[in-house]
């Protein structure tokens, strides 16, 4: 596969390694995850589910993560992509978010979002334990500007890196669609353990590990979810569209993991002992 650099154009790194051959429909509520879907989930690495959130759970996630966004002292952290003192008003600010997170401690709202019961059910089921949130983010990808998410594993990110797989939770507050950046997955990647990631575009996969021929694209409605492992494949294309595309994201370790040393950790997901290059 040729080598995508930083250079590409959004157009060029979608049509290159989002080739989504396959699209995975969500199952249709929590009610309906059985047996079979726990299994799908242990060997492919995931499963989608609709109406995790219900319609007034998502409008209420959406106004308090924009709340944050606007707020002169936020009680959270915001990644801004331009400088704030260049964004003239509310519309520009938003533009501008790629991230917000660290927001549970000081938002009530979106601290039960964080320990939903539906969410919880399907979580404790994977991990076969109690579970203990240690992330929780809101992603968000703006119209014709919302930046790739290049593939990569979750537990290469240091505040994921524990000795038992992470579960990741990532919920449409918007229609996320093939259009404005719904997630994609590699099926059963998870299998391939802890791979090196490199500083290309973001803390990635190098683009030639990645069997982007097996791409499976998982479009959700709002309050649909992703359920995946921390060590699958996964990665969000550029935002081309109109519509904009917000999702929140909760990870989730059994309450008994324990953190990987930095040793460990280097071992692991960085090319220390190597020495190899992207």
């Amino acid at each position: 596969m040729t080598r995508t650099n930083t250079a590409a154009s959004p157009e060029e790194i979608n049509a290159r390694l989002y080739k989504h051959t396959d699209i995975h429909p969500a199952l249709p509520g929590a009610g309906s995850v059985g047996k079979e879907d726990y299994e799908h989930y242990r060997s492919q690495g995931f499963i989608a589910v609709s109406g995790i959130l219900d319609a007034e759970e998502v409008r209420l996630s959406s106004e308090e993560i924009m709340s944050i966004i606007f707020a002169a002292e936020p009680q959270a952290k915001v990644q801004f992509t331009r400088p704030q003192n260049e964004l003239r008003d509310n519309g520009e600010r938003e533009l501008a978010v790629r991230k917000v997170y660290e927001f549970v401690n000081g938002n009530e709202r979106l601290r039960e979002m964080a320990h939903h019961p539906r969410i919880l059910a399907i979580v404790e089921r994977i991990l076969g334990g109690k579970a203990k949130l240690v992330q929780d983010m809101a992603l968000l990808k703006p119209p014709t500007g919302g930046g790739e998410k290049p593939w990569h594993q979750d537990m290469a990110y240091g505040p994921l890196a524990y000795h038992n797989a992470v579960v990741g939770v990532w919920i449409a507050l918007d229609e996320a669609g093939l259009d404005n950046g719904c997630m994609h997955v590699i099926p059963r990647s998870q299998m391939s353990g802890a791979v090196p990631h490199y500083a290309v575009r973001d803390w990635q996969l190098c683009d030639e590990a990645v069997p982007v021929e097996r791409d499976v694209a998982v479009p959700l409605a709002p309050g649909g979810a992703l359920f995946f492992h921390g060590l699958l494949f996964h990665g969000t294309p550029n935002n081309t569209s109109l519509k904009r595309r917000r999702a929140l994201q909760f990870h989730y370790a059994l309450d008994t993991s324990a953190k990987l040393t930095p040793q460990e950790y280097k071992r692991m997901f960085t090319n220390e002992l190597t020495g190899a290059e992207c």
